[in-house]
């Protein structure tokens, strides 16, 4: 049997400690994107999920949809939903296609799910810095940052579970900090510390941490002394599959042709 990605008890105490001063802007980001989403779905839900490690980020997107804990079994009855939002969880997740399966189980005919996570851009500097900084003084690398998956690949996620029209899109941000310690700090508070389970269990030495910060200055300071930090939300769309839905024509059934209706002329390619 495989080792989990992700220890979910770090990964629960880590969320349990950054309630108490919680760092909220990527969270509040992330629900902005879902709710212009749903804006421009032509479609009122009447049975909504929303699947959070933060419950108390989401709430007030859809006050009266059923707040379900993003364990690896999903609280989920078939067919009960007609919404399913999975909100800022899936990086975490040791089964994403499997958290995509359960949800899809979960809805109803043409129902919708919508997801938001980070990507694989994410913490980019801060990434590079501590492998650099580790290499340096040890000569290896340790598991520091968990890793996130790639647009094209969690687009390809969405079509292996099943979904139809499935849409994968992405929002970078940058975000300028004082110091990486500044960053670290907020990284703490917003839950996002390292839960994975191959992750040294010690306090990061003193002079890797020095270092670290010294290749961030380095390499990734901005015009105003400040460092840059890389975040990208990656947002996935799908339905449920029904049979009212549009479907992709049949190579060469077409009834006409491009170039008839751009008024171009068509040129022939040799055999």
């Amino acid at each position: 049997m495989n080792t989990a990605l992700t220890d979910r008890t770090a990964l629960i105490r880590n969320r349990n400690r950054a309630s108490r001063a919680p760092v909220s802007f990527l969270n509040e980001s992330a629900r902005d994107e879902i709710e212009d989403r749903l804006n421009m779905v032509n479609k009122t839900f009447q049975a909504a999920a929303i699947i959070s490690g933060a419950a108390n980020y989401w709430h007030t997107l859809l006050p009266d949809a059923t707040l379900i804990q993003d364990d690896d079994t999903l609280t989920l009855e078939e067919g009960s939903k007609d919404l399913v939002i999975h909100a800022m969880c899936l990086h975490w997740s040791n089964d994403p296609v499997g958290q995509m399966i359960q949800s899809i189980r979960a809805l109803r005919p043409d129902g919708l799910f919508l997801a938001v996570c980070f990507g694989g851009e994410t913490l980019k500097e801060l990434r590079t810095s501590l492998a650099q900084a580790e290499a340096d003084l040890y000569g290896g690398l340790s598991a520091r940052i968990a890793p996130m998956g790639e647009i094209r690949d969690l687009g390809a996620l969405l079509q292996r579970a099943g979904f139809a029209m499935p849409v994968a899109d992405r929002v970078p941000l940058l975000v300028s900090y004082e110091t990486p310690m500044k960053l670290m700090h907020d990284l703490r508070f917003m839950g996002e510390g390292n839960a994975l389970t191959a992750r040294r269990r010690t306090f990061m030495p003193r002079a890797l941490l020095t270092r670290a910060c010294e290749i961030y200055k380095e390499h990734f300071s901005i015009s105003d002394g400040r460092i840059a930090a890389t975040f990208e939300l990656i947002i996935l769309t799908g339905w449920a599959p029904h049979a009212t839905q549009p479907r992709p024509l049949r190579p060469g059934s077409a009834q006409a042709r491009l170039a008839d209706a751009l008024g171009a002329s068509e040129t022939k390619l040799q055999d």
